[in-house]
């Protein structure tokens, strides 16, 4: 009677906790959308649009490693009410950013909004990792992320009904417009942002208190200062355990490959694809990650028969394939090659997290914090695959998001042979 009781306790925390999963896969695919519309309120190049994602994701890399150690202090509870206020504040100062329009407001704000994602995932990612058997941490954390995309289509779908317009005037359009039709326009386009994200602001601030209210199991709550996880010394010795690094290095690329496909997903179509609308585009955009959230419960479910690692390698060799028919054939099948890239990305953001926290014991927190700054690869890679479609085409660049693949693919075969000898 007591377990049943004990359990049935369990069930709102951890409807909440899951529910972390979907909040910021939301906020992270917004920002593909706003990169669209950032290009064309400010008339950036790929380069500086591609900045949107640098400042979001360089919010992860600052703040994670202050996140273990505030968990190591409080708790894991006490990180996700903090992480919750910090997403709500800066889906809140995009409305001064776009009362004022300027580009740095709105990158100032997805730090912050990124800085709250990092207490949340570094949280979240381990927490799940130690509620069960060691052996099958990667399909129970397959299976906690597989309620990410529902969080990442809802972005999609909210981008595209509440902030595209479909309003895209062409160079010669707009030189045509008087100086007070130009305002209005670049006006009206940067407010779009600001509703939306006065809602997610609502809806974050909101969990937060129904988290800080509902009454978590001593795991979530108790504070780590008489272990020795999150300590200084627990990163000098992962620091130096070369398996783990490689886990990091793979999480570098790819959070590098996906956010690179997905943030000029509508950037690829608008130039290999001439003539096809903006909204059209956010369409494949959400097909991606429809087909990534089949992917995720698909290949929960491979897991029960086939290696974790060994799956992910097969996966990342059909991405390499993939990536370079979207190089060489670009056009409409070029851009559906992209779409596809989505499936097989689907399992390995938690299989390199499950695999890089193996073994590691009492140094889990510290670990998971520096998996989590590995996302600074989103900021780092899609800048440079700006950078390269400025300097070449859109579709050579996708040249970046392919050499992650071949390193995710080198990781998994070491990974695989690791574990099996």
């Amino acid at each position: 009677m007591q377990a049943k009781e004990k359990s049935f306790n369990l069930i709102l925390p951890l409807i909440l906790i899951i529910s972390l999963f979907f909040l910021w896969g939301m906020a992270n695919n917004l920002n593909d959308i706003l990169i669209t519309q950032f290009k064309k309120v400010f008339t950036l190049t790929d380069f500086k649009a591609g900045l949107v994602q640098s400042a979001f994701y360089t919010g992860y890399f600052v703040l994670s490693i202050p996140a273990a150690l505030w968990m190591k202090r409080f708790g894991y509870k006490a990180a996700v009410v903090l992480g919750l206020l910090l997403y709500a504040l800066g889906a809140f100062l995009f409305y001064p950013a776009a009362a004022q329009r300027e580009y740095v407001l709105f990158l100032g704000a997805l730090f912050v909004i990124a800085s709250g994602l990092a207490f949340l995932e570094t949280s979240a990612n381990p927490l799940i990792v130690a509620m069960g058997d060691p052996a099958t941490a990667e399909r129970r954390l397959n299976f906690a992320q597989s309620f990410n995309p529902f969080g990442c289509i809802a972005g999609i779908l909210i981008g595209r009904e509440f902030i595209l317009s479909g309003h895209e005037p062409t160079a010669e359009e707009l030189a045509t417009m008087t100086a007070v039709q130009l305002e209005q326009f670049y006006q009206t386009e940067s407010q779009a942002v600001q509703g939306p994200y006065l809602v997610v602001g609502c809806v974050v601030l909101l969990w937060a208190l129904l988290v800080l209210w509902v009454k978590f199991p001593s795991v979530a709550t108790q504070s780590a200062k008489q272990e020795s996880t999150g300590s200084w010394m627990d990163y000098k010795s992962v620091l130096t355990n070369s398996r783990f690094m490689f886990s990091v290095m793979a999480q570098f690329f790819y959070v590098g490959a996906q956010v690179c496909i997905w943030s000029y997903l509508i950037r690829y179509g608008q130039d290999t694809v001439p003539g096809t609308g903006e909204k059209t585009l956010a369409n494949y955009l959400l097909a991606s990650l429809i087909i990534f959230m089949i992917g995720r419960f698909m290949s929960t479910a491979l897991m029960l028969r086939v290696r974790a690692a060994w799956l992910m390698w097969i996966y990342a060799i059909i991405n390499v394939l993939l990536c370079a028919y979207a190089i060489f054939y670009p056009g409409h099948s070029g851009l559906l090659a992209l779409v596809a890239t989505s499936f097989f990305m689907s399992l390995m953001f938690p299989t390199i997290f499950a695999l890089g926290l193996r073994d590691l014991g009492a140094q889990s927190k510290a670990g998971a914090s520096l998996l989590v700054m590995a996302i600074i690869g989103g900021a780092v890679l899609t800048a440079l695959m700006g950078l390269m479609s400025d300097l070449t085409s859109i579709h050579l660049a996708v040249l970046v998001p392919m050499m992650c693949f071949v390193v995710i693919a080198l990781y998994a075969r070491f990974a695989d042979k690791i574990k099996h000898t």
